[in-house]
């Protein structure tokens, strides 16, 4: 069965359904692959310089605490080892890199596979105009139309409607943005909804990488 998207005017009012290419928003939903690719882009957003210090590099520990024998406690020959209170860690984080490397291949079918998930559950719209950059408009819509929780809206070239759009819903609570050539499935499966531009479908479903991805696959 063909994916489709609930078609939005400026106020949220339903114009109908919109058909979506099946290439991009059809297909089995593949939840392994959506699973690697966000656990990558989770891990590419960590900055890794955790750091902790080893006996090596702590201060002080040049002599030994007291004699060898005769003391009757145990015997110590620095203050910097592991055990003691303000010595080295033993095993502790270092400065990393976390990014994991996803096929380009991979990235696509786990972010056809997002919206394939959103586009079966009914949740992704199609914004075919807003005029009205205010933020109270954006809500009045969402409420129109139904769409609560958190929401993707998805951006096209830069255009009076993108601006237009970017400038109303940028300050309610719960929202993200994103270029429609920078789509993350991360971002597509931790919405609720997800919200296009009419320009950012056409340049969605247009675009180059789209493109050579048809030409691959003949």
């Amino acid at each position: 069965m063909p994916s489709s998207a609930a078609r939005l005017d400026g106020t949220g009012k339903n114009l109908g359904h919109l058909e979506l290419p099946d290439r991009l928003f059809g297909g089995p939903v593949n939840a392994d692959v959506m699973h690697q690719v966000a656990t990558a882009q989770l891990a590419a957003a960590r900055s890794g310089t955790a750091s902790t210090k080893t006996r090596s590099e702590v201060r002080g520990g040049g002599q030994k605490p007291w004699r060898q024998k005769g003391t009757g406690r145990a015997r110590h020959g620095s203050i910097r080892s592991p055990i003691w209170v303000g010595g080295g860690v033993v095993f502790g984080p270092k400065p990393r890199d976390y990014t994991l490397r996803v096929p380009k291949k991979m990235r696509r079918a786990a972010l056809r596979s997002a919206l394939a998930s959103k586009a079966s559950e009914g949740r992704v719209v199609v914004l075919e105009s807003f005029t009205d950059a205010k933020t109270r408009a954006a809500a009045a819509l969402l409420r129109q139309a139904e769409i609560t929780g958190r929401i993707l809206v998805v951006l096209g070239p830069a255009d009076d409607v993108s601006a237009t759009v970017d400038r109303a819903f940028r300050n309610l609570e719960g929202s993200a943005f994103s270029l429609y050539g920078s789509l993350a499935t991360y971002d597509v499966l931790v919405a609720d909804a997800v919200i296009f531009t009419r320009a950012a479908l056409d340049a969605y479903t247009s675009s180059d990488s789209v493109q050579q991805e048809e030409a691959a696959s003949t």
